[in-house]
């Protein structure tokens, strides 16, 4: 089947989370956070997402932002600087304007230009995506941006990637779906998307009864994958 629609995770995957505290550790004020960022930006992602995981599972969903916040003073605490009130304020500022990572705007052109639909299918929250895609410039290479704020659960529950059809009207072997997160991309391939893993920190595959159809270093080669 050719694949009509590319769909990608945000967070981690269109937008890179560590940049929040890379830029903090830069900036005046802050310099207790410059030889820590790493630890801090590696707690606050793998937190955030253990919550997600967690609130999915006992059925106690909660807006992202909330879930952000938690994971942040989890990770503030562990390496000693939670009483650092303006430190976190500042991180959660930044949150609200991600970089996007540096290959993304002509990988989203070609595939607009290739007549695919684009969208982010994404755990965030509505105005938290409207914030990175804004701060990003890459809200006319999209045709949506989906939450799962309209299902109240967190992926990889299949109603997320069901708003995929039901916004697209498309079959589920004409979507490719791209993740940095393998969990993801094995979630989203046992639905029955063609999947992508963007493994950055060239990771072990997650031993889950489903794998992705293709582990990427970066999203360079999506526009071919996607046969445009």
């Amino acid at each position: 089947m050719t694949i009509t629609t590319c769909i990608f995770d945000a967070y981690g995957t269109l937008f890179d989370v560590a940049a929040a505290a890379r830029q903090a550790a830069s900036e005046p004020g802050f310099e207790a956070l410059r030889d820590t960022w790493p630890e801090v930006a590696g707690h606050w992602r793998l937190k955030q997402l253990q919550y997600t995981w967690l609130r999915a599972v006992a059925d106690a969903h909660a807006d992202f932002w909330d879930v952000t916040q938690d994971g942040l003073d989890w990770a503030l605490e562990a390496t000693g600087l939670h009483e650092n009130a303006k430190l976190r304020q500042r991180l959660l500022d930044l949150y609200w304007e991600l970089q996007a990572y540096p290959e993304v705007p002509n990988m989203l052109k070609a595939l607009k230009d290739g007549g695919l639909q684009t969208a982010i299918l994404s755990n965030g929250s509505p105005p938290m995506l409207d914030g990175a895609v804004q701060s990003a410039g890459i809200g006319n290479l999209l045709d949506d941006v989906l939450s799962v704020e309209s299902v109240g659960v967190f992926k990889p529950h299949a109603r997320v990637y069901d708003l995929v059809q039901q916004r697209f009207g498309c079959a589920r072997d004409e979507v490719l779906f791209v993740s940095s997160n393998g969990w993801d991309a094995a979630g989203a391939s046992g639905y029955g998307f063609v999947t992508a893993w963007v493994n950055r920190a060239n990771e072990p595959i997650d031993r889950l009864p489903w794998t992705p159809a293709h582990v990427l270093t970066d999203l360079t080669s999506i526009p071919e994958l996607a046969g445009v």
